[in-house]
């Protein structure tokens, strides 16, 4: 965990916005004492969902990707601070972990070039050095028996959160995406757009869902080799359920479920698939704010989802006056997430 940039009080009071009359989750949010051993106090602490920061973009520009998605951690822990502790949604079900200490890659990839194969190769060994260290956090957040949820940083992510659950549930687990891209790319050296390939190639995933994938941003070779493995990686896209509504939302949902229900699955949710999101692949059609709000609520009420994860928002490449929305969506996102653990279980 030397790789971990604990959260303090100092941090939270920092981003918290007090006000007379009002509880804010800042206020009841929980920390890691610095004399504390991290995986005993997550073990014996009462909180159940740990925040987890991961403020890197490497991935994304090994992918050819607008970097910007290092700075999501930043706007969205100052947006979860200042939400309202009620009884809608208490703060006090939540552990701010921290944030992985990425400086020393950023530093490394600032004066290179994507355009360079030498210049990704070097970028892609530093996703390697990345995926170990988020594999090993998630993988002792887990076997605490607690809830990481994971914001920032690129969809090369996935393959760390996937890989530390499979280690500490001892088995493959599954995953459902919510992105316009499959993530599911040629295995040519680490990067945002294969996480999921290489975790299924290394046996770390199991069934794989791909929800609301853009038809014109999918290429020949990738439909081809999701169709011969359909036993264990399905899709359905966004303009056959939005545009030509062949299919149903509610009904795709249901039909997504059962495919990753039966054991432990992870929640991914790239912020590219919704429009105006400042993102690395930003897009102007795509579902819903409300209809990505719904999906987590769907699929966080069982028990057997592990994580959640929300990825590829860029404050940076907002605009200038409302940077903060991107955060404040991630906080919605979290808030549902937590919300949806507390319903009753109904399928």
């Amino acid at each position: 965990m030397e790789k971990l940039l604990r959260f303090t009080i100092s941090d939270l009071s920092k981003i918290t916005n007090y006000r007379s009359g009002e509880v804010k989750f800042g206020e009841k949010m929980a920390i890691v004492p610095k004399d504390q051993d991290i995986p005993s106090f997550l073990k014996n602490c009462e909180q159940q969902f740990v925040l987890f920061g991961i403020p890197e973009d490497i991935g994304v520009r090994a992918n050819f990707g607008r970097p910007g998605a290092a700075t999501a951690w930043a706007s969205a822990i100052k947006s979860i601070a200042n939400i309202q502790h009620n009884r809608f949604c208490k703060g006090s079900s939540i552990l701010i972990l921290g944030q992985l200490d990425v400086s020393e890659q950023m530093e490394l990839i600032k004066d290179l070039d994507f355009h360079k194969i030498e210049d990704r190769k070097k970028m892609s060994e530093l996703v390697v050095q990345i995926d170990k260290e988020v594999a090993h956090i998630i993988s002792i957040i887990v076997k605490a028996g607690k809830t990481p949820i994971i914001i920032g940083g690129g969809h090369n992510n996935a393959y760390g959160n996937i890989k530390g659950t499979a280690l500490a549930k001892g088995k493959p687990i599954n995953a459902i995406n919510f992105d316009a891209h499959s993530d599911f790319r040629i295995l040519e050296g680490r990067h945002s757009g294969n996480g999921f390939s290489y975790a299924y190639e290394e046996g770390f995933l199991k069934n794989y869902f791909i929800f609301g994938l853009h038809e014109s941003y999918t290429s020949k070779s990738v439909l081809k080799q999701l169709k011969d493995i359909e036993n264990r990686v399905r899709f359905n896209t966004y303009d056959e359920i939005n545009i030509r509504k062949e299919k149903n939302f509610s009904n795709e949902m249901a039909l997504a479920y059962n495919f990753i229900k039966n054991d432990c699955y992870g929640i991914e949710i790239d912020l590219d698939s919704i429009p105006n999101i400042a993102s690395s692949a930003m897009t102007l059609s795509g579902f819903s704010v409300e209809e990505l709000r719904q999906f987590i609520n769907y699929f966080g009420k069982n028990p057997n989802a592990a994580y959640l994860h929300i990825c590829e928002g860029a404050p940076s490449l907002d605009y200038e006056v409302n940077n903060h929305l991107v955060g404040k969506l991630i906080g919605y996102l979290v808030t549902d997430f937590i919300k949806s653990k507390t319903d009753p279980f109904l399928y």
